[in-house]
């Protein structure tokens, strides 16, 4: 069957589909499926994906030509479609949806199952008993609670069967960490099930971000030790409350005023998302987790926002605290006794630029560690960049940017700075002497230096820019435009202006210039080509202007032409070896008489 029979047959499915909310299945010619969707109106949703449209993007394009059947699934509401929607994606993973690509290994800490639980560090999370707290935004971060619980509450740490049968039998005996005054020593029963559950207790507030209870066993043990002139235990309980407070100064305290609250952002680069999650506990964070996530063949931020704070109730954390900080809504059906609060100015707006932040951080890491390994990745995502960027129908591998130079007219010259896969190509640069246009006129300057340049390559043959870059606003790039369209290349290159305001794109045709984002790396790369071109316009042209002004000074003396003054500088090189040299040597060159005047001139003047 042909695309064309195919996209007929499937209209005619589409013609019978109901007006009720419900899912959507497409699946290619080998029964895979390639993409879920969910919608109010079935019918209406569906076709607009078999109807000619510009709004459609290329991958939704690409996709329908894919499509060899449909399913749909009808449900009694939008949040029932909403929630199908979500478990079909998750269980299908159609390459067409919104998914979760990858996710870095964040570390937790754990506490064991019950009875005399332990704290244990760990990168997986594990459907064993354990209750799991994190993730933690590094492992010094991470090392440091364990840190302050080892010291402050005194929990196991060895790995024996503690079974009451075993404990029963007197089979362990106190170690170390019991004489030290680390452990209670529940092994051999001098602490009871019910004692341990009570500092089991104190770690899990501990660890949720909240100190207090600690800290009010830590002072009731002590005031207590310290009654009963116990003096030696009542330091030690001391020690722990000092550890605490140390603990306390170095947690990052995010504000006094928002004391329970998770935030989440979201971060867009091209096809790819970055969802980031702070969870703040005691005014605190306690907890950061970045999602990276593949657009699909939608960017809808909104579902975005959603699979992501999906992800971390399902997870991760179990549950949403009754705050919750986002950059806009999400579906918040799916998330019932939840208040969602967007911000615009204040503390909780920082968190969520801190959040934003993070997310960026996340990213650069990552794709750093990807171009390690694989530096082409580097330039195929820069050329994709400043493809989207510029506005551009194809990636700009090779770039060529224009710059005029001369002092109030005179010595006019032009450079051409050659940049392959954004990085220089130094031994394409040209340099180029004006010849046609007297005085400072730079739009006559640039016409004729484009003309000269494109013309040779279409006579050869040679390969043509991806883009053109011209040195200046909209005057320079008309002129240069008009050249591109008298040599009929005006289709085949496209051309830009760069104005003296760095992110300042002009574009043929359009009198308002076009802002590069200020951060981006393609505003780097075009102020490198500009600066190229700036330099090495400049440094030939003050060659040029130097040459000229020693062929002057030779100039003035009398019977002195330029033919001579280039036999001079062929054998002597510069004009201080031949002031120095004696009239013999100058005499081999260009004859006794020529060579004695040379030599009177240089010696008299001084």
């Amino acid at each position: 069957m042909s695309d064309k029979q195919n996209i007929a047959t499937l209209k005619e499915q589409v013609v019978l589909l109901p007006h009720l909310p419900g899912c959507y299945l497409f699946s290619d010619k080998s029964g895979e499926v390639i993409y879920v969707g969910k919608a109010k109106s079935l019918k209406k949703r569906v076709s607009s994906y078999f109807v000619d449209s510009r709004d459609h993007s290329p991958k939704v394009r690409v996709m329908v030509r894919q499509i060899a059947s449909l399913r749909h699934i009808v449900v009694d509401s939008e949040t029932d479609a909403l929630l199908l929607e979500n478990s079909l994606i998750k269980s299908l993973k159609p390459r067409y949806n919104i998914l979760l690509k990858d996710d870095k290994s964040y570390p937790w800490i754990a506490l064991t199952a019950p009875p005399f639980e332990r704290v244990i560090s760990t990168r997986r999370v594990v459907k064993d008993g354990s209750r799991y707290f994190g993730p933690y935004a590094s492992v010094s971060a991470q090392k440091a609670m364990l840190e302050f619980i080892g010291e402050v509450i005194p929990l196991r740490t060895c790995r024996l069967n503690l079974s009451q049968e075993q404990i029963d039998k007197g089979k362990y005996a106190p170690c170390l960490q019991y004489h030290i005054g680390n452990c209670k020593a529940p092994c051999c029963g001098r602490q009871s099930a019910a004692e341990y559950a009570e500092l089991v207790e104190m770690a899990v507030s501990a660890l949720k971000g909240d100190l207090r209870p600690v800290k009010s066993y830590l002072e009731g043990e002590m005031n207590r030790a310290a009654a009963e002139l116990r003096f030696e235990a009542a330091q030690r309980f001391k020690t722990r409350l000092d550890a605490l407070e140390k603990y306390r100064a170095k947690s990052v305290i995010v504000s006094a005023n928002i004391i329970d609250a998770d935030i989440f952002s979201l971060y867009t680069e091209g096809e790819e998302a970055y969802c980031n999650f702070l969870r703040v506990k005691g005014g605190s964070i306690i907890a950061v987790q970045t999602l990276a996530l593949s657009t699909g063949i939608e960017s809808d931020e909104r579902q975005m926002l959603t699979i992501g704070i999906q992800h971390v109730v399902e997870n991760i954390t179990g549950d949403l605290q009754s705050e919750v900080i986002v950059p806009f809504l999400p579906e918040v059906e799916l998330f019932e006794e939840v208040h969602f609060t967007t911000p615009q100015r204040g503390e909780k707006r920082e968190l969520l630029e801190f959040s934003l932040r993070t997310a960026r951080l996340y990213r650069a890491e990552l794709m750093k560690n990807l171009e390690i390994k694989n530096p082409e990745r580097h330039t195929e995502r820069l050329m994709e960049a400043m493809q989207r960027e510029l506005r551009l129908d194809r990636q700009p591998r090779h770039i060529e940017c224009f710059d005029n130079s001369n002092t109030q007219g005179t010595y006019p010259v032009a450079s051409c700075v050659v940049f392959r896969n954004g990085k220089p190509s130094k031994r394409e640069y040209r340099h180029f002497n004006v010849k046609t246009v007297v005085g400072a006129d730079d739009f006559a300057s640039m016409r004729e230096i484009l003309t000269r340049r494109y013309t040779r390559l279409v006579e050869e043959g040679a390969e043509l820019p991806d883009l053109i870059v011209v040195d200046g606003g909209k005057g320079q790039l008309s002129s240069a435009y008009a050249v591109l369209c008298e040599l009929g290349l005006e289709s085949k290159i496209p051309i830009v202006g760069l104005a003296k305001r760095l992110e300042e794109v002009y574009y043929p045709n359009d009198p308002m210039p076009y802002y590069l984002s200020r951060t981006g790396e393609p505003l780097k790369v075009m102020c490198h080509i500009r600066d190229e071109a700036h330099r090495f316009g400049i440094t030939f042209h003050r060659n040029k202007r130097t040459g000229a002004m020693i062929h002057s000074k030779l100039e003035e003396i009398e019977g002195i032409g330029s033919k001579t003054i280039e036999q001079l500088f062929k054998r002597f090189k510069t004009l201080s070896k031949i002031k120095a040299a004696r009239v013999e040597n100058l005499a081999e060159v260009v004859g006794k008489a020529k060579a004695q005047k040379i030599f009177d001139y240089f010696n008299n003047s001084r």
